[in-house]
């Protein structure tokens, strides 16, 4: 028997992050009084000015080995704006007093400088990180935070920064010690500055600006491009100094965003387990971890997702585009609820979900789940339909879909045995590739007319539910 298997992530050569032509955003007032699709946990959901202010309060903080470029002053702003925001929110959180690190520092990853950081030379160290043991900040500013800024702007290497901030605060809260899983310290650390980027968004930073649209998009899309490297179980770094999935560190930025920092303490190992639940994290020693899109593998997936739910009708599938008198195309697949045909551009579908040409290292997660994901949300769009009782053509019916999509993801956690002979299932790195295309082109989080909603973080909120929850939850959250 063949074994083939949805994708796993690569690595995506990815530029700036820009919503795609293929979305339209929905505009109008909210239905839903148990989940506002025009809000970001508790926020209107509203594009605007995203960075550094142009009357930006000055620095607080000097920098030890800085070149005075912008991209060191940028990053000196994120320092003294992030410690500013513990200075008034690490008590309420945690009890006692804010301490500040001990130094900051800068290098030049491709210069041969004398600038050391944490007893380390500095050349080559394109990175940034908190030293522990001296209670020290630094960060490369000759690659790092230039393609930081490039792919993301100002607030992708404000994220960086906060989230490193995050380590020291952890360590002065007590939150972690030396015994502490590396998974637990990161994801805490990516929480911490989930809290930080809220206050930001609130308007209450005197350096920065957030908007809750595209801006926290693409603070969302930093968080993605250092997710774990995909790894196989015979690698040797398999286990070893694990920071996280994408959907793993997304979730945790998420809680310290809406909940804010004193919800940090609660991730832990089993809070973690819980979320992972079934998810694979390795891919098998037989996995490639890709599936090229064709219409075999578009005929399995479908079939996969007949044996899982199924529906009494289920819905036909077409290569061709077909007429639809209520709803409107929204390919590379659609689904007409009028004659519960889904049509497939198999071609565009296909380009939608190859892998990149190139790797790079502060990219996305793209592959063939971005775009089998897509095929299966509008299959979760019969289901809605089948079900009857709710819109398909509204902002909650875009968030339902991304919730059920959810649901189906994490039920192909277990194989699926088709009538061609394929075994169906989800493999490491898919549900990153779901989540960056959630993020990019918003289709899984689209109601029947390719419409979604202005948010990333609503958008894939919705889709977390979905993974892990179950079909009532959905149907009940997004009512």
């Amino acid at each position: 028997m063949n074994r083939r298997y949805l994708v796993g992530a690569v690595i995506a050569a990815c530029a700036a992050l820009v919503m795609t032509a293929c979305t339209t955003t929905l505009r109008g007032e909210p239905v839903s009084v148990f989940a506002d699709p025009f809000r970001v946990a508790g926020m209107p959901a509203t594009d605007g000015p995203t960075g550094l202010r142009p009357d930006a309060q000055g620095p607080t903080r000097s920098v030890t080995g800085t070149d005075g470029s912008d991209t060191d002053e940028l990053a000196r702003q994120a320092i003294s704006d992030i410690e500013e925001f513990w200075k008034g929110a690490y008590h309420n959180a945690f009890g006692g007093e804010f301490e500040p690190v001990a130094r900051v520092y800068s290098w030049d990853a491709n210069g041969f400088d004398e600038t050391g950081f944490c007893d380390t030379d500095t050349y080559g160290l394109v990175n940034a990180g908190f030293c522990d043991t001296d209670n020290t900040i630094g960060w490369d500013r000759g690659e790092l935070l230039p393609s930081l800024r490039r792919e993301y702007g100002d607030m992708g290497v404000t994220m960086v920064l906060a989230h490193e901030y995050g380590h020291s605060v952890q360590k002065q809260a007590d939150l972690v010690n030396d015994d502490s899983p590396t998974l637990v310290s990161e994801q805490q650390a990516d929480c911490l500055a989930g809290a930080y980027m809220r206050w930001v968004a609130e308007d209450d930073s005197p350096r920065f600006t957030l908007s809750t649209g595209d801006g926290l998009n693409n603070v969302l899309a930093t968080v993605i491009a250092f997710r774990d490297p995909l790894l196989s179980e015979n690698d040797p770094e398999a286990g070893v100094d694990e920071h996280g999935s994408a959907f793993e560190r997304l979730s945790a930025f998420q809680f310290g965003f809406t909940d804010g920092a004193s919800a940090c303490a609660a991730i832990d190992m089993r809070e973690i387990g819980q979320r992972r639940g079934d998810l694979p994290v390795l891919l098998e020693h037989d996995e490639t971890g890709e599936w090229a899109v064709s219409e075999d593998s578009v005929r399995a997936i479908l079939e996969a997702m007949n044996i899982l739910f199924e529906p009494a009708a289920p819905p036909e599938l077409s290569f061709s585009p077909t007429e639809c008198p209520d709803a409107r195309p929204s390919p590379p697949v659609s689904y007409c609820p009028a004659s519960n045909v889904i049509a497939v551009d198999l071609d565009e579908l296909a380009q939608m979900g190859a892998p990149p040409d190139i790797e790079d290292p502060v990219g996305l997660a793209t592959g063939d789940n971005t775009a089998y994901s897509v095929l299966v949300s509008r299959f979760m769009q019969a289901i809605q339909h089948e079900r009857g009782g709710v819109d398909l053509d509204n902002a909650e019916a875009a968030l339902r879909t991304a919730c059920l999509t959810g649901v189906a993801t994490t039920k192909l956690s277990k194989s699926v045995q088709t009538s061609d002979g394929n075994t169906v299932a989800l493999t490491a790195g898919d549900v990153d590739e779901a989540v960056s295309g959630i993020l990019t082109n918003g289709l899984v989080a689209s109601d029947v007319n390719g419409e979604s909603v202005p948010s990333g973080f609503s958008r894939i909120d919705a889709f977390r539910v979905g993974v892990l929850g179950d079909t009532e939850r959905c149907f009940k959250r997004f009512d």
